[in-house]
């Protein structure tokens, strides 16, 4: 148990938080770097860079229900240390195959997709193996801290990818993000607390574990509501960043630094949501926030289609982040909701069902965007994705009453229970 003096004195947690901060660093310096690959290396059209979206998020579609009935019977931070080890591995081929001459676009899809369904395996456990080690009554704090981090890291990865993409073309920036998964699986090892293996079913089968899963959370209304207005807002929002960063570079005409400072912006947006988190979960109740911050946030987002070069790019640039404070500040109560809801054994196949509900479309919505680019051009495309984020706040703001009444608890209002930067 954590002691009550917070979880920032507690030693196993703090390095989860290392080896997040390290993990999501690399992710985000990915972020930028993938596509820039494409964009800038290979030349690729608007349809392809919307195809290499799709093909980064494929893997919640293929592995997302069997990753989590197989988390569910096994210890869930091996598995986390085995996935940022094999990712790391995964990104080292496309700096080596550009090195060698031999990278491709197909190439890139390939270690999009690997690195896709390895990442699978990776949130699944992670946010299954939160609870164990900080204690339910721990959750939002937990949740908000790690948040935190992200948020942290959501700022310097652009930050520093933008100008190492100017300095050593995108194709080498893909190291950095090597090297921080793989820092990151390794301070994972360090962490001491033990944890239980899971019982054994008395006659496992996946199949069953599968589908017990689903009936849990698509038999449940407000975790029904939540996942479905999260698969919308996913949808629409790979759909917009399918575009976002051809419109910066080809239509506003930034260059690799200018288009970083926008993600950071964004980052800085994120780190504002994760501090915030737990006073306006305090404040609102996690069940409001849910539905409350796309329909206050995500209209915003409509600026940055409108943005010209000059000052207007900087004010698209605050909705930009603007979206990013309301989805932290949803996705930790969102997180909250549903790991309380939750009983133990059911932890993984819970995260993977609503990761696979969540995620499930957000291939499409990368085809989609990139076809919609190609048929329309970017500024149609970032507007519709920015129409569709909106309305995703329509299916929680509908059972609105339902998730309030089974809402986890929030801690009391003292400073040791806020995330620190």
């Amino acid at each position: 148990m954590t002691s009550r003096t917070g979880l920032s004195h507690d030693p196993d947690f703090r390095r989860l938080l290392v080896a997040t901060a390290l993990g999501q660093l690399g992710d985000r310096v990915l972020f930028l770097a993938l596509p820039l690959v494409a964009i800038t290396a290979l030349d690729a059209s608007a349809f392809r860079v919307g195809l290499l979206t799709a093909a980064t998020t494929a893997g919640s579609l293929l592995v997302g229900l069997p990753a989590g009935a197989w988390v569910d019977r096994t210890r869930k931070r091996p598995v986390l240390i085995a996935a940022d080890l094999a990712r790391s591995l995964v990104l080292l081929t496309v700096p080596v195959a550009w090195w060698t001459g031999r990278l491709t676009f197909w190439w890139l899809c390939a270690v999009a997709l690997l690195h896709g369904v390895l990442t699978v395996f990776f949130d699944v456990a992670h946010v299954s193996y939160l609870p164990g080690l900080v204690g339910r009554a721990r959750l939002v704090e937990g949740n908000a801290r790690l948040s935190a981090v992200r948020s942290v890291t959501s700022i310097s990865g652009p930050t520093v990818a933008g100008p190492l993409v100017g300095l050593a073309g995108a194709p080498a920036t893909l190291l950095a993000s090597s090297l921080g998964m793989a820092l990151s699986g390794l301070i994972a090892t360090g962490i001491r607390r033990p944890e239980e293996r899971p019982a054994a079913g008395e006659h496992p089968r996946l199949g069953r574990d599968i589908r017990e899963g689903l009936r849990f959370v698509l038999g449940h209304s407000a975790l029904r509501a939540i996942v479905l207005g999260d698969a919308m807002f996913n949808f629409f929002l790979v759909m917009y960043q399918a575009m976002l960063l051809v419109h910066l570079e080809r239509v506003i005409g930034l260059s690799s630094f200018g288009v970083g400072l926008v993600l950071s912006g964004m980052g800085c947006g994120a780190l504002l949501g994760a501090l915030l988190a737990t006073r306006v979960a305090r404040r609102l109740g996690p069940g409001p926030v849910i539905w409350l911050a796309p329909l206050t946030t995500c209209p915003l987002t409509a600026l940055m289609p409108l943005a010209r070069p000059g000052w207007s790019v900087t004010v698209a640039a605050v909705g930009l982040a603007a979206l990013s404070l309301g989805g932290v500040v949803r996705v930790v109560a969102q997180s909250s909701v549903l790991q309380t809801l939750t009983p133990d054994r059911l932890l993984g196949r819970m995260n993977a069902t609503a990761r696979f509900v969540s995620w499930g479309g957000i291939p499409l919505g990368g085809l989609l965007g990139g076809a919609s680019g190609t048929l329309l051009g970017p500024t149609p495309t970032l507007l519709l994705g920015a129409l569709g984020m909106t309305l995703s706040a329509l299916p929680t703001l509908a059972l609105r009453g339902a998730i309030g009444g089974c809402v986890p608890q929030v801690g009391p209002p003292t400073g040791e229970h806020m995330p620190r930067s």
